[in-house]
């Protein structure tokens, strides 16, 4: 009976060391992604602001005859795109020290398309909406990374949405609907508040089974820095079409 006691304890105590043992890894890994987040909204944030309260840089975003965006212009605001690709497709290739690049390049382009919220809204409404967006944002990822509900098949549905509204805003790209384009921002609040804390505890699933001192861990974070990146800026994006003063 006693040998029982012992063994069950044993086995028991094993169970418990490698729980604490995948927090342990989920915890830094967690940490390391927000630490990526955190500095490349930091750099898009200042690009931002660099550019859209200096009208010398805002002119090299268009065409001085005023017949629409500057060569720079498309390849600030497609250039974003191609690098979230280029990182996704060429994962198992590239660098961790590569894909800190492509995210650093990435922050810096995103700034400067993101510098025209500034020639549209307000200073003081485009702050409030980024605390906002903050506080949504830090609430929905601990929700995410504390709740034991298993976030799968409402991740699912809220990606589902996402494809929605995509078609939606180009289909009223060319209808140019007001009500519409309300519909959809509200929508987009509410998908992308969701798909925060979908994406957190998906993260935290990858923590477990990753060592964020690898390089293949490094890459991991950045991927999920880059994630979490654009559920912040799209989220952001969305609540300013309600709370941002227009100029």
């Amino acid at each position: 009976m006693e040998e029982n006691k012992n063994i069950m304890f044993g086995r028991d105590s094993g169970q418990n060391t490698a729980q604490i043992d995948s927090s342990a890894l989920a915890k830094n890994f967690v940490s390391n992604v927000m630490t990526y987040m955190t500095a490349a909204l930091a750099i898009s944030g200042v690009m931002a602001y660099w550019f859209g309260t200096n009208d010398s840089l805002m002119r090299l975003l268009y065409n001085a005859d005023g017949t629409g965006m500057s060569m720079f212009g498309w390849v600030a605001m497609l250039a974003p795109f191609g690098l979230v690709l280029l990182m996704g497709f060429r994962f198992q290739k590239m660098s961790s020290s590569g894909m800190l690049l492509a995210m650093i390049a990435f922050s810096v382009l995103m700034g400067i398309s993101l510098s025209s919220v500034f020639a549209v809204y307000t200073a003081s409404s485009i702050t409030t909406t980024f605390l906002i967006t903050s506080a949504t944002f830090g609430i929905m990822a601990v929700l995410g990374y504390t709740t034991s509900t298993d976030l799968t098949k409402f991740g699912s549905i809220l990606m589902m949405g996402l494809i929605g509204i995509i078609i939606a805003m180009v289909v009223n790209w060319f209808m140019q609907s007001s009500t519409l384009d309300y519909i959809i921002s509200g929508l987009g609040v509410l998908i992308f508040t969701g798909l925060t804390a979908y994406d957190m505890q998906k993260l935290k699933r990858i923590g477990m089974q990753v060592d964020s001192t690898s390089d293949e861990g490094n890459k991991f974070a950045l991927m999920g820095a880059l994630t979490l990146y654009l559920d912040f800026v799209n989220l952001f994006l969305f609540l300013l079409r309600f709370l941002g003063n227009r100029d």
